[in-house]
């Protein structure tokens, strides 16, 4: 059969095809990799015999594997393909800068510069001015006019550097990230066996053929078939969602598929498929031809904007439609996972523009963005004021005071007015918004991340970098991260004996020393070994399980060499291995004698092994009874010190099975796994790493918590918690077993209940013995958590596939570069290149960093807003113009953002920054010590520019630049409030480098060499432009006496500075904070499109604010209740009305008007909570979806402040089911009227309240499940 297909394809194919060399085609292959369990095994069976048969078809062998010879593995790559998925598609730099683009506060800003623009070349013809009235005079000089394009042109520029940054940026980081991917892979090596010899080679040089070595916790690097295995249990949940481990055995299951993970056992494996033709090959095709539609859909989706929707629901369901076809046409197997993946690669790009699936929006973002609007409402509403003003001023002088006629010939001119105002509104507008902001965050986050690369945190998402900051609890691994990974034996329990440190061999009896030597070759993995050091003088290296590699390094100490036992006896050989896992807690193999007896090494945790023992080997090498008295006093004696230094104790033992009592039952592990005789206990230390409780310390001093989560036994735990200062001798913090937390967050029925954690989660600080899943709940019991009043803000770190779910729920996850899986760096925000804790505070001081350098640059930014405006405002007001010219605020516009930007975003963080306690996600940007130092500057600038200007002439005896006639060359009085304005804002500059009030400004100021250089460049520039600008800047030179005026005036603001300082901020309480953290309800409206089907925001919330949403309430609910009464009053009883099913029309109305009444009652709210969003007063329903079987424990909601208007109808207290309501007074009758539907999670239902639980399943269970319900008479009586 196999012979009749292959030669088929063979003659289908034109050109020579090397098909001819093997015995078995790609399409063969890949058709016998979608078979499932016993499929597999008749398959081969029917086509090759048996796994040896199919392993000559490929020319490999079992035992030797491929030749390895250059020309077979190329070969078999033309033939088979090679072991590489092509990476997806990167976005092109255009995208990202379109993508760039779409940020509120550009938009702002284009539509400013575009406007701006059109007006600079509106030329009206020039009319007889005369008629016109005075005014039309002083239209604007020539230089004025012809400079009025630069305005516009530099806001584009600015908008464009903004733009380019933002995409280089992501550009770059996207490429960094590459980079580390494929350096990552290339050291992602896997075992084979290649002409007899096991070696290790990357992953992208396996090929079909390749016999490999399958071993515990490693994923699968290609589709495979089972040749030899121990024990081996597999987890497929990646491919299958099926959470169960699947045991694999020549028997049920031969299939090993790409992507799965081993969990337990070890084995070989011939390789049957690789790369895009492999079970994981396969579907990330797929996913990218999805991601592919996807965006075809989304242009498409552009033009049809109406139907934003409906179209995401069809496009879900035609996604999996399409690649379903596509899954059956490719291959069958992706079947039962395709629905799966095709959403998620349908939807990709969307959840990767909304970045809102992961988590909510950054703090810092989403504070900036209503910072911005906040800022620019302001502006909008100043310039318009400014307009409205000069046009009012205007009219009434040309046509009431002047009280000319309106003349035709005029009008060109009155319109070149107008469009003269607009100008400067437009004006007034652009120095309000803050275009420096993007640039100044843009510019933050990119010089952290470039030096965060330097301090081993390499930062996947940018804005991680930023929540870092503000983290609040740290839940850290404890092996590898807060120790060297590196294990060693240091004590051991040998022969009746204590060794506190490792034996000389001379100290132990010959027999033990063999039998111990032999069962730590045998019984450790062979994959584990300890290799010659890479550098002179450097430690051995530790390959495989650490925990085995001790007890080898051990061996190596006691000077025997466990190589050549594992020579003597190869894998193969041994007899029977039961691999370790987390629920046998030990490891044993089991060899055959030569006198057909079996012998059995064990090895695993003391507490577990020791109960197991019956027998002990003494000094003199013989074994004596092991009583459980004797137990006690082994653990008292020897487990209990090791344990409380913080070291892991294991057992090692034997067994010995005679020939004459045939062979055990070997699935019967119980039987199997007793009767030991104990060989030794070893105490292991994993050593923590030196620098770690130094870090911890900061953290601790800088606010936040500390946790290790580890699976490592509770004592060894507390030791090096202890070590590492996470733990101090006089707290009453706790320590918690996994089994211990489980029992004490669950109900009774076995539920988590987020209250029961509450009561754990501040004061545990280690919880050992853990699970993945108990370190996912605990992140998720502690982000969820309402105790405190700021919301937790946690990192966790991680660095196995189980760990997955916990770094993805995190706030920031940290993924290990060297010891972390791919799934693990996947799910993480940032990677540690180095798997130090330390770096992780680095990320820390970093984060906090940042936060400061965009409230400095606010601080400092602001200030010259509400300057620059009010100058421009009162100017353009009083003297109809404004006293700086519109090139001369582009210069002032320059320097205030994209310079300051650069000089205030770019300081280097310091250690004091780890002195203070998190900001928290509600804490405003700008704090009141700021908005102290923001009007404080304000005040001064204002007072000096005034007084120069209105009377600076007289100060400097000089001709006043007020009122000059037409195109008048520019004067030295507005020169110098030009020259004294920039000058104040570059000494405020040095002013905003502190925003908490510290006294010395200057503190540092060398180690930032930017925010030097770009001071000194603007001082340089400016004394250019004020003495060689001329006419363009409208300027004029400056003698020395003015230039030290107004360089002491702008000296002035550094010590009018100290004089804020001085003022204490507790006293100014009319100072209010600006820029609050966005709660999850204002998440602004872009987000809102693409999220419209997921359950995160609720749209009514943001447009009802709490006194509307109040108000809207009460009205709706007096409105019902008028509703029902009426409807029920025209009944002769309530009860009645509600049974009767009559036909009379009147009845009917009144009928319909209740059921109207209840439904118009939802139609305001509908999806207006989640359950689990109750503390805020937005969510004043209940959940729509909670059915009528739902009882819940109460909550007070908002209703609870109405509980005495509706006390006569409280009627939790009787069952609902069995209880026949007697009629109330007509007020009550809303609340009763519903009564026996549904015990509500509120005590005063209303009518509102009530029927929202009902309606939206009213359909489905409410009118089908109680006949007599009132509701059930309603409906159908309609």
């Amino acid at each position: 059969m196999a012979n009749n297909s292959y030669s088929g394809v063979k003659n289908s194919v034109a050109e020579a095809n090397h098909d001819g060399d093997f015995g078995c085609t790609l399409k063969e292959l890949r058709a016998l990799m979608e078979l499932r369990g016993t499929e597999g095994i008749n398959k081969i069976g029917e086509s090759y015999g048996d796994v040896q048969g199919f392993c000559n078809r490929l020319k490999t062998s079992p035992t030797d594997g491929l030749s390895g010879q250059p020309a077979d593995i190329e070969k078999r790559k033309t033939v088979f393909g090679q072991n590489l998925i092509p990476p997806k598609k990167p976005k092109t730099f255009l995208q990202l800068v379109w993508e760039a683009l779409q940020d509120v506060t550009l938009i702002i800003l284009e539509v400013a510069a575009v406007v701006s623009l059109g007006l600079s070349f509106y030329r009206p013809q020039d009319a007889e001015r005369e008629d016109c009235g005075k005014a039309a005079g002083g239209v604007e000089d020539e230089t004025e006019s012809e400079a009025g394009w630069i305005e516009g042109v530099a806001i584009l520029l600015s908008v464009i550097c903004v733009v380019l940054v933002t995409a280089f940026n992501d550009w770059s980081k996207e490429k960094q990230f590459r980079g580390l991917q494929s350096r990552i892979e290339q050291e992602q090596k896997f075992t084979v066996v290649r002409g007899g010899q096991v070696i290790q080679i990357p992953v992208a040089e396996i090929v079909v053929g390749d016999i490999a070595q399958v071993k515990f916790r490693g994923p699968f690097a290609a589709d495979g078939i089972l040749i030899q295995g121990n024990d081996l249990k597999v987890d497929e949940s990646s491919l299958t969602g099926e959470s169960d481990h699947v045991k694999k055995t020549q028997q049920k299951d031969l299939m090993l598929l790409s992507g799965t993970h081993v969990m337990e056992g070890s084995g070989k494996m011939v390789v049957t498929a690789v790369g895009v033709n492999s079970q994981t090959g396969i579907i990330f095709t797929l996913l990218l031809g999805s991601a592919e539609d996807d965006e075809e859909d989304e242009e498409e989706k552009k033009k049809e904007k109406g139907e934003k929707k409906k179209q995401r629901k069809n496009k879900k369901q035609d996604g999996s439609i399409e690649n379903r076809k596509k899954a059956k046409a490719q291959d069958g197997a992706a079947m039962e996972m395709q629905p799966l993946n095709s959403d998620e690669g349908a939807d990709a790009e969307e959840k990767k523009k909304a970045n809102l699936p992961k988590k909510e929006k950054s703090v810092l973002q989403g504070k900036l963005t209503k910072l911005a609007v906040q800022i620019g409402k302001a502006g909008l509403v100043m310039s318009a004021i400014t307009v409205i003003i000069l046009v009012v001023l205007f009219v009434v002088d040309t046509f009431w005071i002047q009280n000319l006629p309106w003349v035709k010939a005029c009008t060109p001119i009155y319109i070149q007015f107008f469009v003269k105002f607009f100008i400067i509104g437009v004006t007034v507008l652009v120095v309000a918004v803050p275009e420096g902001l993007p640039l100044a965050v843009t510019i933050s986050l990119a010089y952290s991340v470039k030096k965060m690369m330097k301090d081993n945190n390499l930062v996947r998402h940018l804005d991680a970098c930023e929540t870092m900051g503000n983290a609040t609890a740290i839940c850290s691994d404890k092996t590898g991260t807060l120790t060297m990974n590196r294990m060693t034996v240091v004590q051991a329990y040998l022969a009746g004996k204590l060794f506190k440190k490792v034996p000389e061999p001379e100290n132990i009896p010959a027999s033990i020393l063999d039998f111990l030597i032999l069962g730590i070759a045998v019984n450790c993995a062979y994959t584990t070994k300890i290799m010659p050091p890479e550098k002179e003088g450097g430690l051995p290296r530790q390959v495989g399980n650490k925990t085995e590699c001790a007890l080898l390094g051990f061996s190596n100490d006691l000077k025997r060499d466990y190589q050549t036992i594992r020579n003597e006896i190869p894998e193969e050989k041994l007899y029977k291995v039961y691999t370790f896992n987390s629920v046998r807690k030990s490891m044993s193999t089991v060899l055959k004698m030569a006198d057909g007896g079996y012998r059995m090494f064990s090895k695993g945790a003391s507490e577990i092994l020791l109960k197991k023992c019956y027998k002990i080997l003494t000094a003199n090498g013989e074994s004596k009874l092991f009583r459980p008295r004797d137990r006690d006093e082994m653990v008292k004696k020897v487990i209990e010190p090791m344990a409380s230094e913080g070291l892991r104790t294991i057992c090692l033992a034997y067994r010995d099975f005679a020939a004459s009592d045939g062979e055990p039952d070997w699935d019967n592990e119980n039987d199997i796994l007793t009767g030991l005789t104990c060989l030794c206990v070893v105490g292991i230390e994993d050593p923590v790493r030196p620098e770690v409780p130094d870090a911890i310390k900061k953290c601790q001093r800088a606010g936040i918590t500390v946790r290790m989560v580890t699976g490592d036994n509770i004592n060894t735990a507390r030791a090096i918690a202890t070590k590492c200062g996470i733990l101090q001798p006089a707290d009453d913090f706790i320590c918690l077993e996994g089994k211990e937390f489980n029992r004490r967050i669950r109900n009774a029925k076995g539920e988590i209940e987020q209250e029961r954690i509450d009561k754990i989660w501040p004061k545990l600080r280690v919880l050992a013995r853990s699970s993945p899943t108990d370190k996912h709940t605990l992140v998720k019991g502690i982000i969820d958590s309402t105790v405190i009043e700021q919301r937790q803000v946690v990192a966790v770190t991680g660095d196995g596939t189980n760990d997955g779910p916990a770094l993805k729920k995190a706030d920031v996850g940290f993924a290990m570069g060297i010891a972390g899986t791919d799934v693990a760096k996947e799910a993480s925000d940032i990677i540690l290149t180095d798997d130090n804790f330390s770096s992780i505070v680095k990320a820390v001081m970093w984060g906090r960093n940042v936060y400061d350098s965009i409230s400095k640059f606010l601080q400092f930014q602001l200030t010259v807003n509400v300057v620059a405006v009010i100058v421009a405002f009162t100017g353009a007001c009083i003297t109809q113009d404004s006293p700086l010219k519109a090139v001369q605020m582009l210069w002032v516009n320059l320097i205030m953002d994209t310079f300051a930007s650069l000089a205030l975003a770019t300081e280097p963080p310091t250690e004091a920054l780890l002195l203070r306690k998190p900001y928290g996600r509600n804490k405003p940007l700008i704090s009141r010590t700021m908005m102290k130092n923001i009007l404080g500057q304000g005040v001064y600038q204002l007072v000096i520019i005034f007084t120069l200007l209105f009377a600076g002439e007289k100060m400097f005896d000089i001709d006043s630049g007020r009122n000059t006639p037409l195109r008048a060359p520019p004067s030295e009085h507005y020169t110098i409030v030009f020259n004294t304005f920039v000058l104040m804002q570059l000494f405020n500059e040095i002013n905003a480098r502190k925003i908490h009030g510290e006294r010395n400004v200057f503190d540092g100021i060398f180690n930032n060499l930017i925010f030097c250089t770009i001071v000194f460049g603007t001082f340089i520039i400016q004394i250019v432009i004020v003495q060689f600008g001329g006419k363009p800047f409208s300027c004029v030179a400056l003698n020395i006496d003015q230039w030290l005026w107004c360089t002491f005036l702008g000296f002035g603001s550094l010590l009018w500075g100290q004089v804020i300082s001085s003022i204490p901020t507790s006293r100014l309480k009319f100072l209010k904070t600006a820029g609050h953290g966005t709660q999850k309800e204002e998440i602004p409206d872009e987000e809102l499109d693409e999220l419209d089907d997921m359950e995160e925001i609720d749209h009514a919330e943001r447009e009802l604010r709490r006194g509307q949403i109040l108000w809207f309430r009460g009205l709706n609910r007096i409105q019902t209740q008028m509703d029902v009464v009426s409807a029920f009053q025209s009944g002769t009883s309530f009860q009645g009305a509600l049974r009767r099913q009559t036909s009379n029309s009147s009845q009917q109305q009144h009928d319909i008007r209740v059921v109207n009444a209840f439904r118009s009652s939802i139609s305001l709210y509908e999806g207006l909570e989640k359950p689990e969003s109750r503390t805020s007063i937005h969510n004043f329903m209940t959940h729509p979806e909670f059915r009528i079987e739902d009882s819940e424990p109460h909550i007070p909601l908002i209703d609870d402040t109405d509980a005495e208007d509706d006390a006569p109808t409280k009627r939790n207290s009787t069952s609902p089911r069995n209880t026949t309501p007697t009629p109330p007074s007509p007020t009550a009758v809303p609340a009763v009227a519903v009564a026996p539907l549904s015990p509500s999670p509120n005590q005063n239902n209303n009518a509102v309240e009530s029927s929202n639980h009902l309606l939206p399943e009213a359909t489905k269970a409410s009118s089908a499940s109680m006949p007599g319900s009132p509701l059930h008479s309603l409906e159908t009586s309609l």
